[in-house]
């Protein structure tokens, strides 16, 4: 059977940190005194000190713009969905192309590319992202097109899944994978604290990525798709009148760290080298690692992407394995692993060609 490579990945970021601005308009936008010293706390700890949204940060009055003079969260008035679909729709492509050229794809690869996967969950529109890839690349019209929607922050692990698939199918395929996630445009006014700390997490980013049957990079050796029992209502991302409304519970990283601990996510776990594990969030972070027994170091890519960058929802995970893949040494083995909606985990095994 034909084996399936993750060739090269691809990142990019918008171009404005709003993390800083951000704390502090969320602390503002709280009522209460309490739970603004508990957001403060919270904020100090989540180990984080860089995000990027395509939305610029005004400091001089903690707002947020949508094109550096209209503001677009304004206490009270908060866009509604519509709004924030047609800024997705503006702004989306954008970051695309940036990741897309950053894949640098040679005029034989751009040549060989049959199949386009796109995975999102923070907007949607028709014709969507993967026209835009089509034009943009100037692929044939013939190219197979792919919408991995909804799916939240493990829907990167479900399309080399895909890819995988089409490969072994077809030895002469060419897949590019783009994850794109403009998290920020889904900002709520609340005073919920459990979801303004969700907010304090997620960032805007995109991946490119190169999926053929060529010997480089990774190879996609397996992958295992775990829905953890009756957990199905501890994350949940649904579609509202102002915009779409994520519920991250701080039951999550217990939940998961229980499942790792009972062998029902994943088992084997000896002869791994390398981890590229979604970070959710440093609690869900913590919870793997001690779970798994890991040393301190084996988490230090997801540590870093979640530091740097925050968590982009699908684009994360790619992040992380584009880290690793500039360090590992051919031979070693390793496992991806996504979390979201269902409660789900979806992991990769690969290892290095």
């Amino acid at each position: 059977m034909t084996t399936a490579y993750l060739n090269r990945i691809a990142t990019a970021v918008p171009e404005h940190d709003v993390h800083e601005t951000f704390v502090i308009f969320a602390e503002k936008m709280l009522a209460a005194p309490r739970l603004r010293t508990v957001f403060r706390r919270m904020a100090v700890r989540a180990g984080i000190t860089h995000r990027y949204s395509f939305l610029d940060p005004q400091k001089d009055s903690s707002q947020f713009s949508s094109h550096g003079t209209d503001e677009f969260y304004r206490p009270g008035n908060f866009p509604d969905t519509a709004r924030r679909m047609e800024l997705f729709e503006q702004s989306a492509p954008v970051l695309m192309r940036k990741a897309v050229d950053r894949l640098a794809l040679s005029e034989e690869e751009r040549s060989g590319i049959t199949h386009v996967l796109v995975t999102c969950c923070t907007g949607l529109y028709a014709p969507g992202l993967d026209f835009e890839i089509v034009d943009h690349l100037g692929l044939s019209a013939g190219v197979e097109r792919t919408m991995i929607g909804f799916m939240g922050c493990y829907a990167a692990i479900n399309a080399l899944k895909l890819a995988r698939h089409i490969v072994r199918s077809d030895p002469k395929a060419g897949v590019l994978m783009v994850n794109l996630e403009l998290c920020t445009l889904h900002f709520q006014e609340t005073q919920e604290l459990e979801q303004v700390l969700s907010f304090l997490l997620f960032a805007d980013g995109a991946a490119a990525s190169l999926i053929t049957a060529r010997e480089q990079g990774l190879a996609l050796d397996s992958f295992k798709a775990v829905m953890v029992p009756e957990t199905r209502g501890l994350i949940t991302w649904k579609i509202g009148g102002l915009g779409f409304d994520m519920l991250l519970s701080g039951q999550v990283p217990g939940e998961l760290g229980r499942a790792l601990r009972e062998g029902e996510l994943m088992s084997g776990r000896d002869d791994i080298d390398l981890w590229a594990v979604h970070p959710g969030g440093r609690s869900i972070l913590d919870a793997v690692e001690k779970a798994l027994e890991l040393p301190v170091e084996a988490l230090s890519a997801s540590r870093e992407v979640l530091s740097c960058f925050g968590n982009m929802s699908s684009a994360t995970v790619m992040f992380v394995l584009q880290r690793i893949m500039q360090h590992a040494r051919p031979g070693q083995r390793g496992c991806a692993m996504s979390f979201g909606p269902g409660l789900t985990a979806e992991t990769m095994r690969f290892h290095v060609a």
